[in-house]
């Protein structure tokens, strides 16, 4: 069972519902242990000095925020102790707004919010975001960090994703403008038929991170004294021909259909 991980208050116009913050993701990438070679004792990374070699202690390393090249403006902890957000509990849902007005770019890390009480008002209002088609914009202060984020529907359940601030994501419009010709009729009917024939369900389970699989049977093996022949992709041949990528994926989906 999933265990929550902080509480809050989704505070609404006056109104309060106390909910269970819980991940909603599980980081499964492949970890390694440093360890010094033959002795094999787990090894520790220190700062040290780039022109010495030397390390440096704890207490003689200092943050300073560079503000142009080779000049900084140091900074003291008790300064920046200062700035950090007031601790907070409350998730403050300041609008709705319509499903789509929030760009995919602008989404970061997903939670899951449960009810911690009083299930009426939570579910009642997770059954009315998805009614009226509604995103809730909130924010809220977790662990010394000023967050946003977009309240949604999931099922008869509510989650809370977190938002990048302004600033952080980049305009479309700052990407080279188009050159070269336009696709011509005959690509766009062969486009859409091979949008057409992809069509299917969504299947998440056929997304499996395949590099941390093969590490971990090459672990296996070298676990249980076995060796095994691990196999490369072959690299793709490149063709910039658009009307032959289309040829070719479309004549790859329909033998797909067929098998």
């Amino acid at each position: 069972m999933a265990r929550a991980i902080w509480k809050g208050v989704l505070q609404l116009d006056g109104s309060e519902v106390p909910v269970k913050l819980y991940s909603a993701i599980e980081e499964q990438g492949v970890h390694f242990r440093l360890l010094q070679a033959g002795k094999l004792q787990p090894v520790k990374q220190r700062m040290v000095n780039p022109e010495t070699g030397k390390p440096v202690a704890p207490d003689e390393v200092q943050k300073g925020f560079e503000v142009e090249p080779g000049v900084f403006v140091m900074l003291e902890e008790p300064e920046l102790n200062a700035l950090e957000p007031e601790p907070s509990r409350d998730i403050e849902v300041t609008r709705f707004v319509p499903r789509d007005a929030v760009p995919h770019a602008w989404f970061d890390r997903p939670y899951f919010l449960g009810p911690d009480g009083g299930d009426g008002a939570y579910f009642a209002l997770a059954r009315a975001l998805e009614k009226q088609e509604r995103v809730g914009i909130a924010s809220w202060v977790m662990r010394k960090q000023d967050y946003a984020g977009a309240l949604l529907p999931h099922g008869d359940y509510l989650m809370l994703v977190t938002l990048r601030h302004a600033g952080e994501v980049v305009s479309a419009s700052a990407l080279p403008a188009p050159t070269g010709r336009k696709p011509d009729e005959r690509e766009l009917r062969m486009a859409q038929q091979l949008v057409e024939a992809l069509a299917d369900e969504f299947d998440i389970t056929a997304f499996r991170d395949e590099y941390r699989d093969r590490v971990l049977e090459l672990v296996q093996a070298k676990a249980s004294g076995r060796t095994i022949e691990m196999k490369r992709a072959e690299p793709k041949r490149a063709d910039d021909s658009l009307g032959n990528l289309l040829k070719a994926s479309l004549k790859s989906a329909r033998e797909r259909r067929v098998a």
